[in-house]
């Protein structure tokens, strides 16, 4: 029985040394960028590596030396002053995938067998010319379903930003298709015309679905993009890139609840560790940090061990999408945050807009406005040192295009009406400030209600009162909208056309005007009756 016991327990050390190896590497400042050490190019110190848990630092010769398992990634945290090589598609090029025997068998190929771990696993740097001030580029959701949907995201959202200049970097917040993982070919062809390097978040609908663990979920997004957690830095800047998809629901197994596992914890506390306080840290997830509409969405828990940590930094924001809506919410002492500056969520519109419905404009692709009256689009956002302003672009408008204006196009002449004026601010929050003008009247305040908008109202109507069949496919119902302004409509005025104007004050201080006509005439018909 001994002599059994001490066989089994040989057999056990065995395995967990197979299974728990060092890796060792260097990374290094590739001075011909030929993606390999060169017995010349020097080691660079002080840089972060990880193994999705442990970070390390590299010594004065750039080496480091790291924990290892047999289904780790192993990566580089990309430093300020320094870029990262990327593929021929713009995917960064940071990770070294250990996983020995591959991926389990899938609907969805993973990762291949990686075989031994190599003897030195190397990470090439490239120097940077980006600064503390710059800005980047954000995709919410481009989620196609069809080969079809990733020429309709090529075609309007793509090729709007083709070969854009002075932005650093883009980065797309998960659902970058929509179930069909073969999608993320085409998906990356696309988004490589962009021609920056490009980050991408795992989403909900990028998982494998046919397995039993978490861990096991994203095989394939591995396989394309390396790991579904990192971190890396520009400027004065820490973005840190999240799962917060877990799958299968850890409540029940079934469908997918927002949250973290222990690892991603384990992993955040030691990043930060390396991070500077006065560092801007913005994190980068898909599922929103709760439901705004009083649902079950986020494990309650993980948010506040989220703040826990966020608790020493007083620069912080974070970003999602998923929703297919555009919003802002802001964390106070109340809701569980730990600093009297209320963290600010940025709930990204998304490139798809309303998965791909609506009308077809004149090149055949959907309009996709969203339930909240968000049109498609994608946000820059502006970081100067640690602080930062952002700003959404309209998908084939004019970058000043920020608001819609929604008022009726004729009134009668000096008669009551329970029509009003109301403007859609889409980048808009509460703390925006928002006011009109008719004509050369004075300003006055528009008031900020929560509502369903009556311009995106009318587009579903256009669906329902219709006689014959539109081409495209109906846009889902309204929702109340969080960017929404309304104001009296004035009719005592002359006859003919008048302009309003309004003014929108973003929460940055920054002004925004948009201009809208409707007409006064002389009534007909019956007389208004007495009150």
């Amino acid at each position: 029985m001994k002599s059994l016991f001490l066989s089994l327990s040989i057999l056990c050390c065995f395995s967990f040394a197979q299974a728990q190896q060092q890796a060792n590497g260097v990374v290094y400042l590739d001075q011909n960028e030929n993606g390999k050490k060169d017995r010349k190019e020097k080691g660079i110190a002080g840089v972060s590596v990880s193994n999705g848990r442990d970070v390390v630092l590299t010594n004065e010769k750039g080496a480091y030396t790291i924990p290892v398992d047999n289904d780790d990634i192993i990566f580089v945290i990309k430093p300020s002053k320094y870029e990262l090589p990327v593929n021929e598609l713009n995917l960064p090029q940071y990770y070294y995938i250990h996983k020995p025997e591959g991926s389990p068998k899938l609907k969805f190929e993973g990762v291949a067998p990686t075989g031994k771990l190599p003897k030195s696993v190397d990470f090439a740097l490239l120097p940077s010319q980006v600064e503390d001030n710059f800005t980047a580029l954000f995709f919410g959701d481009p989620q196609p379903y069809t080969e079809q949907e990733v020429d309709f995201f090529d075609r309007a959202v793509v090729e709007e930003v083709a070969g854009i200049e002075g932005i650093p970097f883009g980065l797309s917040l998960g659902d970058l298709v929509g179930d069909n993982l073969d999608l993320f070919k085409p998906y990356n062809k696309a988004i490589s015309r962009v021609g920056i390097p490009w980050w991408n978040v795992y989403g909900n609908h990028d998982m494998n679905f046919d397995v039993e663990a978490d861990t096991l979920a994203d095989e394939t997004f591995e396989a394309t993009y390396g790991p579904a957690n990192y971190a890396f830095n520009y400027g004065k800047v820490h973005f840190v890139v999240l799962d917060d998809v877990m799958y299968p629901d850890p409540r029940d197994g079934k469908g997918y609840w927002g949250g973290f596992r222990e690892d991603m914890f384990t992993f955040l506390e030691n990043d930060l560790k390396q991070v500077p306080k006065d560092h801007l840290i913005v994190l980068s997830v898909h599922i929103p940090l709760f439901d705004p509409e009083g649902g079950d969405t986020f494990k309650d828990e993980d948010r506040e061990r989220l703040f826990e940590l966020l608790a020493d930094y007083p620069n912080t924001l974070s970003l999602s999408a998923h929703t297919h809506l555009q919003r802002h919410d802001f964390f106070t002492k109340e809701d569980g945050w730990k600093r009297d500056k209320p963290h600010h969520h940025y709930n990204v519109g998304t490139t798809s807009g309303d998965w791909y419905s609506g009308t077809l404009d004149e090149n055949g692709i959907p309009l996709s406005t969203m339930r909240d009256g968000t049109p498609k689009g994608y946000a820059f956002i502006t970081f100067k040192g640690n602080q930062y302003e952002l700003d959404y672009k309209v998908v084939g408008e004019d970058k000043d295009y920020r608001m819609r204006i929604f008022a009726p196009k004729v009134l009668a002449q000096n008669k009551r009406t329970s029509a009003g004026i109301y403007a859609n601010f889409f980048q808009g929050s509460e703390n925006a400030e928002l006011r009109y003008k008719v004509d050369n009247g004075e300003w006055q305040d528009m008031y900020y209600t929560i509502d369903v908008d009556p311009s995106f109202l009318g587009l579903l109507h256009e669906w329902d009162y219709t006689e014959n069949l539109l081409p495209g496919r109906r846009p889902s119902n309204a929702v109340e909208s969080r960017h929404l302004w309304r104001a009296r409509i004035p009719t005592d005025l002359a006859e003919g056309e008048h302009t309003i104007e309004v003014e929108a004050t973003d929460m940055f201080g920054r002004k925004f005007t948009q201009t809208h006509t409707y007409k006064i005439a002389k009534p007909e018909g019956l007389e208004e009756s007495e009150e």
